[in-house]
């Protein structure tokens, strides 16, 4: 027979634990539908500031939060170890084990409230104040209990180094300042990943009491609040009493540094471009950046002058270095325009794609006989730099002096739509005037308008063999196709020819072992001085150096060779030889031939001059620098009549700067003067050609 007593005595014990199991069941279910009900709020976890990386990952520049706050992400393995030893010992000496809330801790806190009356030392565990950090609420006991389910919630979903992360991002250090990382960059002028004892005590000390510990405004009570910090650490025998003593004379950063700020004009088109990306990882070689932030703002400049280089890799395409303007800051040289992407005139940089599609035609050969002597294309007339003309010299030399007038003659024989076409081809653009319908001769004299980037992906595309492709800025810039912009044979002759153009004085690179370094390079100047260029390129590295006034105003006597090509070979200087050796072999469709060795067609080029078609637009009367004396009827004088030459109607007439009347398609009319005095007579014929002449109006003697 069974036992009655103990039959009911596991009876008992059965429905007890049944009762059990069901609480914990609906207990856990009610866990469950609360964290459901109510998920932690993660928004400000989720929300960093953007940041621009080099390609070492280390900061270039960042943009602050929506809320206007530096919010760096940090992990913890970014972090002196120091630092987080004497964080956890400082603030949360159990983290590595609580479920959020410290059991310990919390009994501890209860008793001296109820022995002296009063709050002793809180109970905040590290998760405790994250919880408060995502969820800032008023410091009431309702809210202690809320920020502590929180903290539970908190660890139930996410790990130790999770958490501990958000604490180092989120933490505040007064002011905007917010994490670890922030305070770092901004009180030490360094990344948290090497600190000395007394650092890190400091920036354990901060998050107490941000705005009273500040130690740019207030040094005496941060200097207490580290030095307890080191007291503890010597208690807890984290650090020995020699450090302690070492760590306590060490002196506190006395004002807030800026955050660091490098490569500003690229940060600033990357985030533009994406506001929402909170990383974004550029090609920038750091070291080379800061350097030739530096070189910059050194480089002697005129007044309201800056400056801009670009500077790529020939195989990736990638940027390495990228300054907008030769300081950002700099508001009388208009730091803040990005002069990468200014639109203005390139001078005679264009001239080596002309020669390039020339040889393409087979039209030219560099050792082509050319003449560079006055010539008139149509209604154009151009002139050499100072109207030095050279009689006849080879193709070759044409372009590595940069002459104007065989320029001109070839890019007439291929049309300068041509030219254009093959540039918006291959994604660079050209700029012209909305009155003009398309380019014309003037385009290969900086009559267009282009880019600092437009033009290194020009002759990036001559040291890849004449092959083009978008210039890549970022990790998400995708690798694009390649094109082509002039054939491997073309590319070639211009290699070498602007390889053997001669330097400008004092400005040899040479590599490592004193040998000197082989660079195609081209300068450019805009009409009226107002643009100066060098662009150039070796077996690894293409440069773009402009120089001018960002407002477009002159700056005589400032031009490419003296201004831009010795910055272009300084820079050369600075970037490392890869030792990369021009391929044996020749492209396909070289010719290497003496001028007597080409054929007939190839050995002489004759521009096609059309002179007879339009004479030069001249004012035939008044003369130039006469006085005119004009009688005066009812008190005002009599019209003075003004007559024009040559030139493509329709004209316009000013005087004074003030258009006049008149009918377009006549070559006079004429003008009421208001008194006597200087008149400044202009004008204009429909392909934008001027004259213009200075008279002195008189009234006539006895009148």
């Amino acid at each position: 027979m069974y036992d009655n007593s103990r039959l009911a005595w596991w009876s008992t014990r059965y429905r007890r634990s049944r009762y059990v199991l069901t609480g914990l069941t609906l207990l856990c279910g009610l866990a469950i539908g609360l964290d459901r009900l109510f998920p932690p709020e993660l928004s400000r976890a989720q929300h960093y500031s953007s940041l621009v990386l080099d390609a070492q990952g280390q900061l270039l520049r960042g943009f602050t939060t929506n809320d206007d706050s530096w919010r760096l992400p940090l992990r913890p393995t970014a972090v002196d170890p120091l630092y987080l030893t004497m964080l956890t010992a400082y603030e949360d000496q159990r983290f590595a084990w609580h479920p959020g809330v410290d059991p310990l801790a919390v009994l501890r806190a209860i008793g001296q409230w109820i022995r002296y009356g009063r709050i002793v030392s809180g109970a905040s565990t590290l998760t405790m104040q994250v919880a408060r950090l995502l969820e800032p609420h008023p410091r009431t006991i309702v809210g202690k209990m809320r920020e502590m389910l929180r903290a539970l919630q908190l660890e139930w979903h996410f790990d130790k180094d999770t958490l501990l992360s958000w604490y180092l991002a989120l933490a505040p250090y007064g002011g905007n300042l917010e994490g670890l990382r922030s305070a770092s960059l901004a009180y030490l002028g360094k990344e948290p990943l090497r600190l000395t004892p007394a650092e890190a005590a400091l920036l354990v000390s901060l998050p107490q009491a941000p705005s009273r510990l500040r130690p740019d405004r207030f040094p005496a009570r941060a200097r207490l609040a580290r030095d307890k910090v080191l007291k503890r650490m010597g208690r807890l025998e984290i650090l020995t009493p020699q450090q302690i003593t070492e760590a306590q004379q060490e002196s506190l950063p006395h004002h807030r540094r800026s955050l660091p700020f490098h490569a500003p004009h690229l940060a600033r088109r990357l985030h533009k471009a994406r506001p929402a990306q909170r990383l974004h990882n550029t090609f920038i070689d750091g070291p080379l950046q800061r350097t030739l932030e530096t070189l910059a703002l050194q480089h002697p400049l005129p007044p309201y002058s800056s400056l801009a280089i670009l500077i790529a890799e020939n195989r990736t395409r990638q940027v390495i270095a990228y300054l907008g303007s030769v300081d950002f800051f700099a508001t009388p040289r208009a730091g803040q325009i990005d002069m990468v992407q200014a639109i203005r005139s390139p001078g005679s940089t264009l001239k080596p794609l002309v020669y390039g599609m020339g040889f393409e035609e087979l039209i030219i050969h560099p050792e082509t006989l050319i003449d560079d002597v006055p010539t008139r294309f149509g209604d154009y007339t151009p002139s050499n730099f100072r109207n030095v003309y050279h009689g006849t010299l080879s193709v070759r030399e044409a372009l590595q002096q940069s002459l104007n007038i065989p320029a001109i003659a070839v890019l007439e024989r291929l049309g300068p739509g041509r030219v254009a076409a093959r540039l918006r081809r291959n994604d660079i653009q050209l700029h012209w005037h909305d009155n003009q319908a398309k380019p014309g001769l003037p385009m290969v004299l900086g009559g267009v308008g282009v880019t600092l980037e437009g033009l290194v992906s020009m002759y990036l595309a001559i040291a890849n063999h004449g092959e083009a492709a978008r210039l890549r800025f970022s990790a998400t810039d995708k690798v694009g196709p390649s094109k082509s912009l002039l054939s491997p044979a073309a590319s070639w002759y211009l290699t070498r020819i602007l390889r053997d153009a001669p330097p400008p004085a004092n400005a040899i690179p040479s590599d490592n072992l004193n040998r000197p370094r082989r660079i195609a390079h081209k300068t450019g100047t805009s009409y009226g001085f107002r643009d100066a260029w060098a662009l150039g390129f070796d077996q690894s590295y293409t440069v773009g150096v402009w120089v001018g006034r960002p407002d477009g105003s002159p700056n005589p006597g400032y031009f490419g060779r003296n201004a831009a090509a010795p910055l272009l070979f300084r820079i050369f200087e600075l970037l490392p030889d890869s030792g990369v050796q021009t391929p044996s072999g020749l492209p396909e469709g070289v010719l290497l031939a003496s001028h007597s060795e080409l054929p007939a067609r190839l050995r002489y080029f004759r521009a096609r001059s059309t002179s007879q078609q339009s004479t030069p637009l001249k004012i035939d009367f008044p003369v130039a620098g006469s006085q005119v004396e004009l009688k005066s009827r009812a008190g005002r004088l009599d019209d003075l009549p003004l007559v024009a030459s040559g030139g493509r109607r329709p004209l316009r007439w000013l005087v004074n700067g003030k258009p006049l009347h008149s009918s377009p398609l006549r070559r006079s009319t004429s003008w009421r003067p208001d008194g006597e005095g200087l008149a400044r007579i202009t004008v204009m014929d429909n392909v934008g050609r001027v004259s213009s002449v200075e008279i002195w109006i008189n009234p006539a003697d006895g009148i």
